[in-house]
């Protein structure tokens, strides 16, 4: 409107150079025909000057109706209406039928994981927003999802909370805290699991109703050290089955380098069950005649008193271990070095912010891409490094450094996203740990209907109900793993403790198979065992 107005008013003036007279309505009529590129022709400048501003409306017309009004129709009122359109289509409310469902409170790498369980378990899952667009999308994209306030106790009563198995909110520790405030005045008996970032926030959550308070950065941290073999053969504690330990434990520098699993087994005398070996991060085959050797990580599974036993007699308990550098000093690195300082592992920080580590950890301060800061930490006698940093490029960088700077060193990296897991294993990383799947799993096992232990991301320990046709079979039938992938590893009582190692797979209530495999391979094994139609996260 203001380009006709001006234009309009310019005809006039240009007009009058010319010695000729128009109405304001001829004036307007111009400009519109000729903006429109309709140009009727009966109305014309004779002189340059008066052409040349006929190009100029002509020009500005065709940028106005071909481009910028276009433009502003789609956007002011094509795309509203389709996302209020959009919008009512995304749920508002959990239908009456479903129930044991778990309540997911926002959407983020953390619980796309979790989700990604779920499906494969065969467990609902409902995930709460409370941005219309986003629901849509998510709807889109596959995921049960629920529009709504996420301080509203009525969004709540929607979800069907008094029907849910668990509540589970990663968001903000201030968010948590009002939704598990919300969600305990609407049902006192729900399963309410948060995330607290900071450690001040934990009795607050608590007060608010939060069952399970989980601080994902120091969990993340403490994993990390766990997965940090050391020299002298020392069994690390990574999760457990009931009263069973599972422990990850380097061969190097043990008596096991150079027997094969059968002599093994024979010389731990069956109290001390190899589960698994690894090799650089990938399994190896349980086959008895499969060679140990020094870089060979063997996965055990055996009770607390009989792992200090394993200690003794397997481990060099005179040689101290040697030092870790931890590049990053951030709530993960610094969890990682209080683990370590809690073991007695020597560990060096290197941060590039003064002050960010607290004065009782050993740090550098410097690039940890700087080799001269590298050395003046220790690389040239460390025996591992646990990369922390938060930004995955950086992650795998610094693997790719590390790497080429001590091609003998285990390397241990951090992921945030999954995605970049199998990068950071091409860039040279012994094992990765994925924020997203150490989440997950401390959230799932906080839901309780099948317990679950991080081997290595990807690979996993998981309990299914026992199939029948499986009883009586051979516990080390090779055919299961041909057909699924999945390893046979235990089989564990109604209390989820790891039965004694049986010749065949017993019968009996309660019991459970323990497998080890991929989310491939767990969803082959549901497949084909369960009769369960497991759907495929996209």
């Amino acid at each position: 409107m203001a380009l006709v107005a001006g234009y309009s008013i310019l005809f006039q003036v240009l007009m009058a150079r010319e010695h000729e007279s128009h109405s304001w309505a001829s004036a307007l009529y111009w400009t519109i025909t000729t903006m429109s590129t309709l140009g009727y022709g009966d109305i014309t400048f004779t002189s340059d000057l008066g052409r040349l501003f006929s190009m100029l409306v002509l020009f500005s017309g065709v940028l106005l109706f071909v481009v910028l009004l276009p433009f502003s129709v789609v956007q002011f009122i094509v795309a509203p209406w389709m996302d209020r359109h959009e919008a009512a289509r995304v749920p508002r409310k959990v239908p009456p039928e479903v129930s044991g469902h778990i309540i997911l409170v926002g959407h983020d790498v953390v619980t796309q994981a979790l989700v990604a369980r779920a499906k494969r378990s065969g467990k609902p899952t409902v995930v709460l927003v409370d941005d219309p667009s986003h629901a849509g999308r998510l709807h889109e994209d596959g995921y049960r999802v629920m529009v709504g306030a996420l301080d509203s106790p009525e969004t709540y009563r929607r979800a069907r909370v008094e029907q849910a198995a668990m509540v589970a909110s990663t968001q903000a520790d201030t968010t948590n805290t009002n939704v598990a405030f919300t969600v305990r005045g609407v049902d006192s008996r729900v399963t309410i699991a948060v995330t607290a970032e900071k450690e001040a926030s934990v009795d607050v959550l608590e007060l608010a109703g939060a069952d399970h308070v989980l601080q994902l950065a120091p969990t993340l941290g403490r994993e990390l050290a766990r997965r940090i073999l050391g020299t002298t053969g020392r069994p690390h504690v990574i999760g457990s089955f009931g009263q069973t330990q599972i422990a990850e434990a380097a061969a190097r520098g043990t008596p096991l380098v150079g027997l094969n699993l059968a002599e093994a087994r024979q010389q731990m005398k069956s109290r001390v069950r190899i589960l698994a070996t690894m090799r650089l991060g990938k399994l190896r085959p349980l086959a008895s005649a499969e060679k140990i050797d020094d870089k060979t990580t063997v996965i055990l599974a055996a009770s607390e008193q009989d792992l200090k036993a394993y200690e003794t007699r397997f481990c060099d308990q005179q040689e101290p271990e040697s030092s870790v550098l931890i590049l990053g000093g951030g709530r993960v690195g610094r969890a990682a070095a209080e683990e370590f300082h809690r073991m007695g592992v020597p560990f060096t920080i290197v941060e590039t912010v003064p002050g960010r580590v607290p004065s009782h950890l050993n740090a550098v301060q410097g690039d940890a891409a700087d080799l001269d800061v590298l050395r003046s930490a220790g690389l040239d006698e460390a025996s591992a490094a646990l990369v922390t940093t938060h930004d995955d490029d950086l992650n795998v960088y610094l693997t790719l450094y590390c790497r080429r700077l001590r091609p003998d060193m285990q390397v241990v990296t951090r992921a945030t996203y999954e995605r970049n897991v199998a990068t950071q294993y091409r860039a040279g990383a012994d094992s990765v740990l994925s924020y997203a799947t150490i989440g997950a799993t401390s959230l799932w096992n906080r839901f309780g209907p099948d317990h679950r232990v991080v081997i290595a991301e990807g690979n996993e320990l998981f309990a299914v109900p026992m199939p029948t046709s499986l009883v009586g079979r051979p516990t080390s039938d090779p055919r299961v793993h041909e057909e699924t992938g999945c390893h046979i590893v235990a089989v564990t009582d109604a209390e989820r403790t790891l039965l004694p190692h049986t010749e065949r797979i017993p019968s009996g209530i309660g019991n459970k198979l323990v497998l080890l495999g991929d989310r491939h391979a767990e969803r082959a094994f549901r497949r084909e065992y369960l009769n369960q139609k497991v759907s495929r996260p996209r």
